[in-house]
């Protein structure tokens, strides 16, 4: 508590922040830098899926095997840690796998590990520790409709299909990789599809959820906004 002209006053609570939205619509980018800006901790659960992804794609595990799945998440160690420039590393099993992630194969698999009850379950209660500090920011699919249903702010971000392949062809670029349009849209498409009619945590809008289009806006001006309703919720 802190003083102010001789008087009581509450600290400034420190928020839990919830970013949702389909591949490509820029959550991992925004909630980065809103994190950033706000001196808050960003977590990017898609990271932890895809962390998985890439374990079972190696050792060979089926990826449609909910029980083989489980059985090498309960053995997994998955860490995620923010560097002095907010760039999110992650470790799997105590090595750096962060430039791994992003990879056409693991972009293919990552929506038939996230599907399963079990590997859902696991992930959220993991999740959900870490958000019980406050002053965190999360985005990823189901953040502010199951994982944090009670978060302070919560934002869906949306772009059209094209926009959202465009993007997602630059990132493979920078790690190496040329890959048509096209079919980044179809995969993309695909996505969607299986994200938001799987039966456990489907993709969809919470009620209380801010909506915001970041098909023409740049990533200064969804910034401004985000942070602009952020700090209504501040103290």
């Amino acid at each position: 508590m802190a003083l102010l002209n001789g008087r009581a006053t509450m600290p400034c609570k420190r928020l839990v922040i919830a970013f949702d939205g389909p591949a490509g619509a820029g959550k991992s980018t925004v909630a980065r830098l809103t994190a950033k800006e706000l001196g808050y901790l960003y977590l990017d659960t898609g990271a932890m899926y895809r962390a998985l992804a890439l374990k079972a794609l190696t050792q060979g595990v089926d990826l449609r095997d909910q029980e083989q799945l489980s059985a090498l998440l309960g053995k997994t160690a998955i860490e995620l840690e923010q560097g002095r420039d907010h760039v999110l590393r992650v470790y799997l099993d105590g090595r750096e796998v962060s430039d791994l992630l992003r990879t056409p194969e693991v972009n293919a698999s990552v929506s038939l590990v996230a599907e399963f009850p079990d590997i859902r379950s696991e992930m959220v209660m993991r999740q959900r520790a870490v958000a019980k500090r406050g002053g965190v920011v999360m985005d990823g699919r189901d953040i502010g409709t199951v994982v944090l249903p009670d978060a302070d702010v919560k934002f869906f971000l949306t772009a059209s299909l094209r926009a959202r392949a465009q993007r997602r062809q630059i990132d493979l670029k920078a790690l190496g990789y040329e890959v048509d349009l096209a079919q980044l849209a179809a995969d993309i498409e695909h996505r969607d599809a299986l994200d938001s009619s799987r039966a456990h945590s489907p993709l969809r809008q919470a009620d209380d959820a801010v909506l915001v289009d970041t098909t023409e806006a740049g990533v200064e001006a969804v910034l401004e906004r985000i942070l602009r309703e952020c700090r209504k919720h501040v103290c």
